[in-house]
């Protein structure tokens, strides 16, 4: 009996496996109906843009929020591949193990044919007229009966085991459809974002570049840095406040230490700090910085250890972070993509805190890093090993 109890222990596997491949089929069907409903629709976004752009800080807000919610997206697709990936791995093992036993049923089955067809009905006369007694002879039936039902659940099992290999294989195929779906559709989420940041390009080219209007571009321009300062004087004057509120416990003082480099791997200058040409107004300017080129997503770092004083969203600086260093030193990135410290938290030099983008004022993906010694902006070069 225990024999048989294993036997249906084994059934009970395959038909739980068989209910689990055909709810992995149905959920891979609804995962990419999924998909296809959250894809961003571009024109009904682009049209909800229109109507901001005849304010121009609005205009970058609201469409940098935009290329924000669409870059989540894409990361979200992103993790679903890699699980997507992970899942056909495993169904193809399952599927291999599946087609395993049934090649050892078949094996199995063929021999048992075999000796049924050579040793059957005369195994069964010989055992039944080979009794001593009739409860010999119904032990004998018995035995005869379950031998019976062990060829009927081989049977049975064989089937089983051939229709959880068909549907595995089916939910095979499903897995592999859903992942290139979701690899579709993070091809057209990039497509999505790289438009908007075309549009957003284009409306900034046309602000600096209207030569008719090259009083109001340049106007535009100075307001555009005042903003800046302005939000940047504010802050620093709220942490001085605070300092002076608790002068009677330890201040930060910076060290004199050189800073690192805020953008690992990436070292050309796009744009240098002091007066320059301005590349689309045709007017000398100081630029506060230093631009480092750099892809979308690099990574930032913190240049020295200090506490971040302000991580946040300004439609002039885009996603940026500002860190107080002691002795009136401060260190500010702008544009970023992603922010990935806190107001308030503490960071060590060389710690990542955010990823290199475009948002704000900003028509290509670069850092603006900046440092301010008492007020003022100074050359980053002086601190910069």
């Amino acid at each position: 009996m225990s024999c048989s109890s294993g036997i249906m222990t084994r059934a009970a596997v395959t038909k739980e496996s068989i209910e689990q491949k055909e709810q992995q089929i149905s959920d891979a069907k609804k995962e990419r109906e999924s998909m296809k409903k959250s894809v961003t629709d571009l024109e009904a976004l682009k049209k909800e843009l229109e109507t901001t752009k005849s304010d121009l800080n609005t205009y970058i807000t609201q469409l940098d929020a935009s290329l924000s919610t669409i870059q989540e997206k894409i990361s979200s697709l992103e993790e679903q591949i890699t699980e997507k990936e992970a899942d056909i791995q495993t169904t193809t093992e399952e599927l291999e193990e599946a087609q395993r036993v049934q090649q050892e049923q078949y094996e199995a089955m063929k021999k048992r044919i075999k000796f049924m067809y050579e040793k059957g009905q005369v195994m069964y006369v010989e055992l039944l007229f080979g009794a001593s007694n009739f409860a010999d002879m119904l032990n004998k039936a018995e035995y005869i009966e379950q031998l019976s039902a062990y060829d009927r659940q081989k049977l049975e099992e064989y089937i089983a085991n051939e229709q959880l290999i068909q549907l595995t294989k089916e939910a095979l195929e499903e897995e592999k459809e859903t992942l290139e779906e979701a690899k579709a559709e993070v091809e057209t989420e990039e497509a999505n974002m790289q438009d908007l940041l075309n549009d957003k390009n284009t409306e900034l080219a046309n602000v600096n570049s209207d030569i008719e209007n090259k009083e109001a571009a340049i106007a535009e321009y100075e307001a555009q840095i005042a903003e800046e300062n302005e939000t940047i004087a504010a802050l620093e004057k709220a942490v001085e406040a605070d300092k002076a509120a608790l002068e009677a416990q330890n201040r930060r003082t910076y060290d004199g230490g050189m800073f690192a480099w805020p953008c690992p791997s990436y070292t050309r200058i796009s744009d240098d700090y002091g007066m320059r040409m301005h590349p689309t107004l045709g007017i000398y300017k100081m630029h506060n910085g230093i631009d480092l080129a750099a892809p979308s997503g690099a990574d930032i770092l913190a240049a020295y250890d200090g506490t971040v004083v302000a991580a946040s969203y300004s439609s002039t600086m885009g996603n940026y972070i500002m860190i107080d260093h002691g002795s009136g030193l401060y260190t500010i990135y702008m544009h970023a993509s992603k922010l990935y410290v806190s107001t308030g938290a503490s960071v060590t030099k060389g710690q990542t805190i955010a990823a290199v983008g475009t948002t704000g004022r900003s028509t290509g993906n670069h850092l603006h890093f900046g440092v301010r010694l008492n007020g003022a902006y100074v050359s980053p070069w002086n601190y910069l090993g």
